[in-house]
């Protein structure tokens, strides 16, 4: 299980999301959502780097990334 870690109103977010969502019609890949602004030592640890995707608390991509990058990071 993977995490997604975001907030609201942020568009590489939904992009990251998206491109998750669009990995998934090809690949068994589970993911959850968390809003960071939900909790404060999350939102301290990744406010500057979201979208944040981890594996078990490790950051496997951050920042501005999409299908191509999440298929290299996680499938190949």
């Amino acid at each position: 299980m993977y995490t997604l870690y975001t907030r609201p109103n942020c568009g590489l977010c939904e992009e990251a999301k998206s491109a998750l969502t669009l990995l998934q019609e090809d690949y068994p890949i589970d993911f959850r959502e968390i809003n960071i602004e939900d909790d404060e030592q999350l939102h301290e640890r990744y406010m500057l780097m979201i979208p944040v995707l981890a594996k078990q608390e490790k950051v496997l991509l951050y920042g501005n990334f999409g299908y191509g990058e999440l298929l290299e990071a996680l499938i190949l």
